[in-house]
């Protein structure tokens, strides 16, 4: 079992930036990879990034050069810094987590909420 805990939301001005943190603990090192989904109100959950155990990174097309997807081992923690946020980025932000031989994320922090607006 594996267990997430996000951190990190707010509201923001556009333009201006935010870090999430998702923690960690259980079972870690059955974690293929790691993600940050998002979900605004009447649309589909969406993956944002995501991170394997290798380091190699994947982004949406409409966060690429604004989004940063990283981990840190040894806190096992996996961070998203979020640069030029824009209104359409708000929406509650999930971490997941991916096990070894499966195709899902399996594993749903409770969710951030991030709010960009004037």
């Amino acid at each position: 079992q594996v267990q997430l805990a996000e951190s990190g939301g707010g509201l923001v001005q556009p333009g201006g930036s935010l870090r999430l943190s998702c923690a960690a603990s259980g079972r870690i090192f059955s974690v293929e990879a790691m993600g940050w989904y998002r979900q605004a109100p009447g649309k589909q959950r969406e993956l944002v990034a995501g991170i394997t155990a290798g380091g190699s990174t994947n982004y949406a097309d409409s966060v690429k050069g604004r989004f940063t997807i990283s981990r840190d081992n040894a806190k096992n923690t996996v961070y998203l810094q979020m640069n030029s946020l824009k209104p359409e980025d708000t929406a509650v932000y999930y971490c997941a987590a991916r096990p070894r031989y499966n195709s899902d994320y399996t594993y749903w922090g409770q969710g951030t909420q991030v709010t960009v607006s004037s």
